[in-house]
């Protein structure tokens, strides 16, 4: 079996450091570093020489996204975590039927060294208690114990993604003190589960558990198992498929011991322990977790890394049997604001603004569950486009379910970027309460404006105006030459037009045009603001349009001679210029060729408004 290593890109690694899925590692490994229970194991003298401080928690994703901290890259021995692995090859080795007839798969409850023999056929209870690893050692195809345990290493090292290597000191040091396992070999021996002299089972099973892995390393091995036996990272594939049932059963079963009944219970991931202070647990179709702490409680466990995996579990709601659907799809969209602006229509020169720094704003239209693994998919894509990006807009419209787990992850993404200087908004978030409740009960008093929630595109034109903001206070009166409706005029020309205008102010809130009215005059905004909206069947009223000064409403209605097809009400204190659909006809005797540029100039903003809404629906259809 062949492998290759696949480097992360140094863009991508750094925003793997800088993930907010990191400062949870990093607080977790922060909470759990002072517990001082347990002791180091010294039955092998070689692993008593292990720091009792050394701890590291690592989680690898099947998307092939690395998270690591504390120690996740020092090197301990497997020990029994080889144990599922070398089960995997003797599986495909044989096959299932073969394997059954010499290892059982029940659950004993005993000590990982227990006995468990069947009193009859001799057969071992299970893969994960010595004696069942004893024997899957011994079906290890290879014409010598050289050529298989450099068919185990490289089998190990393709689920690692790198090349592992031999502690030739624990070697000798489990091989020297191997007694009660030699007792076991010989026992197996006895009943013909091994057909063999025992004598170099046994050092393959000394071998197997004395190769030297990481913390980081069990992460991948466990992602790999949880990625149908593909490597997220290499591609490459460590076990066939249709065997990783079988291994993750055994494991979810039998892989803690006589703790594996409450294991499942609480924390509800497939897992094996080792006693050099690792654990690999295994969710399956979305992670792996490995944590390494040496002290072990009196089963035989690393009792940090029990902590931790049950924390986690916990937090993010990893139970296997909280069934969630795949998360590879849950970013239905994503553009920037260069591709779609909000219902805030603006005048000529803040569009050119806008769209200058239109690329600043981010949007991710998210579908289906949020949970831990959906989730991590678009805190990973956001971290990602940190450095281009300073708004994030999150549209939760078509999400299906938000678990506790997603909330925690939003909120930590909303700190990280807070602390760039960087916004995260949410859209559509009145239908789940629990994420809003989350981050006001998380968020200082200080931070509570951090959470930003608002109504479809609302967002968008908050980080429009966060951009078009110059500090000014006091409003500009918009000149009638500036109108784009008059582009193209000459200074006499504007003279007679701008005699045929009425100039009126409006008060906030006050309505200038009611739907289904007639149509009579045209009107052109030079100061505050006002929203066009329309009343739905069922009574509900929806913004169509905020407009800004220099821009022109009701102008649809006018042409067609018309009803109002809806209501134009004062947002901002405004005053605005009106043409009388009487005096407007009456030019076309004196004064045509103003006329035919004013209706040229309406057709070019019909024009614009047309591409407008096409190259949006593009987007976001």
């Amino acid at each position: 079996m062949s492998f290759s290593v696949q480097n992360i890109p140094g863009e991508e690694e750094a925003a793997r450091i800088d993930s907010p899925i990191m400062d949870y590692l990093h607080d977790l490994r922060e909470r759990f570093a002072g517990l001082d229970a347990g002791d180091i194991a010294d039955y092998i003298p070689e692993l008593a020489k292990a720091s009792s401080g050394s701890f590291g928690i690592s989680m690898a994703t099947t998307e092939g996204h690395v998270y690591e901290v504390g120690d996740s890259r020092h090197e301990f021995t497997i020990q029994s975590i080889s144990k599922p692995f070398v089960y995997g090859l003797a599986l495909e080795d044989n096959g299932r039927t073969d394997v059954l007839k010499k290892i059982g798969v029940e659950p004993t409850g005993d000590a990982f060294n227990s006995i468990s023999l069947d009193p009859l056929s001799g057969q071992p209870a299970n893969p994960m208690i010595n004696a069942g690893a004893i024997t899957a050692a011994g079906m290890v195809m290879g014409h010598s114990n050289d050529k298989k345990i450099n068919r185990i290493m490289e089998m190990l090292s393709a689920y690692a993604g790198r090349p592992l290597s031999l502690d030739e000191a624990v070697y000798l040091s489990e091989s020297h003190t191997g007694h009660r396992n030699r007792a076991i070999g010989y026992m197996l021996r006895n009943f013909n589960i091994l057909e063999e002299d025992p004598s170099e089972t046994l050092e393959l099973y000394f071998k197997q558990c004395s190769v030297s892995v990481s913390c980081r390393d069990l992460a991948i091995m466990g992602a790999t198992l949880a990625n149908a036996g593909i490597n997220p990272l290499t591609q490459e594939r460590a076990i066939r498929g249709e065997y990783v049932e079988s291994v993750l059963s055994v494991m979810g079963s039998c892989g803690m011991y006589d703790y594996a009944g409450e294991w499942i219970y609480k924390v509800g991931m497939p897992a094996k322990s080792g006693v050099a202070g690792g654990i690999v647990a295994v969710l399956p179709g979305k992670l792996g977790i490995g944590v390494f702490s040496p002290p072990l409680d009196k089963r035989g466990n690393s009792v940090r890394g029990i902590e931790v995996c049950n924390r986690i579990s916990m937090d993010f709601n990893l139970h296997m049997f909280n069934v969630v659907q795949p998360g590879k799809s849950v970013i239905r969209s994503a553009y920037d604001g260069s591709h779609i602006t909000s219902k805030h229509l603006r005048n000529a020169a803040d569009r050119r603004r806008l769209q200058q720094r239109a690329q600043c704003i981010r949007i991710y239209e998210i579908q289906g569950d949020l949970n831990f693994s959906t989730t991590e998919v678009i805190v990973n894509e956001i971290v990602n486009r940190s450095s281009d990006a300073d708004y994030f807009i999150v549209d939760l419209k078509r999400v299906l379910t938000l678990d506790q787990s997603a909330c925690r992850l939003f909120f930590q993404l909303l700190l990280k970027l807070a602390d760039r200087d960087k916004q995260l908004l949410f859209t559509n978030a009145d239908a789940w309460p629990v994420l809003g409740k989350y981050m006001q009960r998380r968020l200082k008093a200080d931070d509570k404006a951090r959470w930003q929630s608002f109504e479809d595109d609302y967002a968008l034109e908050y980080c429009e105006s966060r951009i078009l903001d110059t500090g000014e206070v006091t409003p500009v009166e918009t000149e009638i030459d500036s109108f784009e409706l008059f582009d193209g005029l000459t200074a006499d020309e504007i003279d007679v037009i701008g005699s045929k205008l009425k100039k009126q102010a409006y008060r906030q809130g006050e309505i200038i045009i009611n739907q289904g009215e007639p149509a009579s005059q045209l009107y052109l905004l030079a100061q505050g603001q006002v929203s066009i909206k329309i009343t739905l069947p069922d009574g509900k009223v929806k913004r169509l349009a905020t407009l800004s000064p220099g821009l022109v409403f009701g102008e649809m209605a006018w042409i067609e001679r018309s009803e109002r097809s809806a209501a134009v009400t004062v947002d901002v204190e405004a005053f605005c210029y009106k043409l009388d659909i009487a005096d407007f006809d009456a030019m076309m005797v004196d004064h045509s060729a103003i006329k035919v540029k004013v209706l040229e100039n309406l057709c070019r903003l019909f024009s614009r408004n047309l591409r407008k809404a096409n190259t949006e629906i593009g987007v976001l259809s």
